[in-house]
């Protein structure tokens, strides 16, 4: 049975040494695009693409920068959420972080999922 959704859950676990961040930010911005509610958990390394001034180091061309690419994405009211225990292992906190990212458990991503989203990792 198919069912239609308009959520989709982008999950990432690649950082800033990783082209996929920038791959994963141009898909949840093209969801929003056509649409979708869309959210990203940021796993692992990935949680430092979200800390003031780490998305700065990526730039994977053609695409936009990685730190444009999350500015359009807060923008335009996507949701990105910091896994709180990967961000507790590093030693970080609220405040390292750019305003608005939330850091949270999975369970905001399950809850999502539950309600229908669809799901990406990168």
């Amino acid at each position: 049975m198919q069912t239609s959704t308009d959520k989709l859950v982008v999950m990432v676990t690649k950082g800033i040494e990783s082209e996929l961040s920038s791959v994963a930010f141009t898909i949840a911005n093209g969801g929003m695009t056509s649409g979708l509610k869309v959210s990203v958990f940021l796993t692992s390394t990935a949680i430092d693409l979200v800390r003031k001034g780490g998305q700065r180091l990526t730039q994977v061309a053609p695409l936009d920068s990685l730190a444009a690419l999350i500015e359009d994405f807060m923008k335009r009211g996507g949701t990105i959420w910091a896994c709180a225990p990967c961000v507790k292992s590093r030693g970080y906190e609220q405040a390292d972080f750019l305003d608005g990212v939330v850091v949270t458990g999975a369970s905001a991503m399950h809850a999502e999922i539950r309600d229908g989203a669809a799901t990406l990792s990168f």
